[in-house]
């Protein structure tokens, strides 16, 4: 077997056995300066409705179906007449609102701090990088309201968020963004969902690498939006994800896809207590997840 290509971006500034990249960020000091934050205890679901008609990256989908088990032809259980209803969903964990780890995007079949494929991936999940791994993610958000950046009310496809771009948005809603935050962008992608999903599928405004570094070096836990990839669709070049490729595998930075932030927005609520405590499904490197936000 070939050995993975030369790269200056592994072993991770955290260890060469670091399974969480920016995780390690998220100290108790940080955890109690985003509490300060809340000042009118009103809390936001970021995460989308999700169902069988929502819109999904290429191959994922999502089915539920109600069961109700020893309970066909209307029969109950016990003399009391017990019912119950069970849900069964098979879906991919990567459909809605999403928490994508550092194990999910790799270069080459190599992933965050020098993983390969042939070590870690299995049928059954990976056996490091694994969300299960990840502690709650837990401290300061900010939103970045791209949408009055640009004067309209959904941002055209391929638009690259750059430095300038970022710092502009900053200084008009007055705040900075610092080490442990979760940096999100309000775009209006999402008011595409159920009247243009092929649009809402074929691209999508976003950040470039550029920005992408800018928001690394500050130390940011991680970066969402509300669009399916963040990053800018069609891209500059003909590289396909390099933002991901950027945060996950080389920064250990996590990426947060499909967030809502349209009533964050109405509120004009520009910073928040994030609050993210992830299904803990053991080998998996995304899973669909309701951040909330409190204000």
């Amino acid at each position: 077997m070939e050995s993975p290509p030369a790269a200056d971006w592994y072993p991770s500034k955290y260890g060469a056995n670091d399974e969480i990249g920016a995780a390690n960020l998220l100290t108790p000091e940080v955890v109690l300066n985003a509490a300060k934050l809340v000042k009118t205890g009103k809390t936001y679901a970021l995460g989308v409705e999700i169902n069988k008609d929502l819109p999904a990256f290429r191959h994922r989908s999502f089915k539920l179906y109600n069961v109700q088990p020893g309970e066909q032809a209307g029969l109950t259980l016990g003399p009391n007449q017990f019912t119950f209803n069970d849900e069964l969903v098979i879906a991919w964990t990567g459909v809605g609102t999403q928490l994508n780890g550092i194990g999910h995007i790799g270069i080459d079949n190599v992933y965050y701090n020098g993983n390969r494929a042939e070590d870690i991936v299995t049928m059954e999940g990976v056996k490091r990088l694994g969300l299960e791994k990840v502690p709650p993610l837990v401290t300061r958000g900010v939103v970045l309201d791209m949408t009055a950046h640009y004067g309209q009310a959904i941002v055209p496809e391929g638009t690259v968020f750059t430095v300038a771009d970022i710092e502009a948005v900053l200084q008009k809603q007055g705040i900075g963004i610092g080490k442990g935050d979760v940096v999100l962008f309000n775009t209006g992608w999402l008011e595409l969902i159920g009247k243009d999903n092929a649009r809402f599928l074929a691209g999508e405004p976003g950040i470039g690498l550029e920005a992408a570094q800018y928001l690394i070096d500050r130390g940011v836990v991680a970066i969402g939006g509300d669009t399916w990839a963040l990053e800018a669709v069609p891209g500059s070049d003909d590289a396909v994800f390099p933002v991901n490729q950027l945060m996950l595998a080389k920064s250990g930075v996590y990426n947060l896809e499909l967030i809502d932030s349209r009533a964050l927005i109405r509120d004009r609520v520009w910073e928040f207590l994030f609050v993210l405590g992830q299904p803990r499904y053991t080998g998996t490197t995304q899973v669909t997840v309701n951040p909330v936000a409190i204000h």
